[in-house]
This record gives structure tokens, sequence and C-alpha cells, in this order.
């Protein structure tokens, strides 16, 4: 196991921005309408439904979509960025998983309304 103190804090901070985009862009999409493009919603019992009705989507505008494609690219840079980190060289292949696990651990996700 690694020990806390051995991740450098170029990664630890990759991984805390990493925590953070994944946050920003959970909430984003909570956001926007369910349906990326214009779909009629339906009532309970119509279609298999958890939650009941489902009202009408308006689907997502241009500038949503580019904001989401945006917000991926951003997490697809800082995932190649940790998993690419030159730290992990220096991991025994037996520790490489629970050393992955620990730096997500230690580098807690922040609050989004704090990362504003």
């Amino acid at each position: 196991m690694t020990d806390n103190n051995a991740f450098p804090a170029d990664l630890l901070q990759l991984q805390e921005r990493l925590h953070r985009a994944h946050a920003e862009h959970r909430a984003y999409l909570d956001g926007l309408p369910w349906s990326v493009v214009p779909l009629t919603g339906w009532v309970r019992g119509e279609r298999f439904s958890h939650q009941g009705d489902v009202l009408d989507s308006r689907g997502w505008s241009d500038e949503q979509k580019e904001t989401v494609d945006r917000m991926w690219a951003q997490i697809r840079e800082l995932s190649i960025a940790v998993v690419g980190h030159p730290h992990w060289k220096s991991v025994p292949l037996d520790a490489l998983i629970e050393s992955r696990r620990q730096l997500k651990r230690q580098a807690h996700p922040v609050d989004v309304a704090k990362a504003a």
C-alpha cells in the first residue's frame, strides 16, 4: 500500500481537478432536459417509469451540447494526465490498483458550490 504522503503534489492536484470536473459535469447535466433531442413525454402507465409522469423534453440547445462536449473533453484530458503521470512507473504492479484507489480517496471530490 502506498504511503499517504507518497503522491506528488501535481498528481494530487490533477486528481482533485478531475473530481471537480466530474462534479461540475454531473451538476450541469442535472439542469438539462432529460433528452438531448426534443421528445414527447408520457404518463405513468403508457410506458414504464419509476418516477411517474415524464414531461416533454425540449432537447438541448447547441450551446448546451457544446458545453457538455467541452466538459467531457476536459474530463478525458485530466483522466489521461492522471493515468499517464510518471509517478505510476515507481509503483509496483501488484500495488498499482490500491495505490490509485488511495489517490482518489486522498484527493476527495470537492463541492461544486465551493469549486466555483
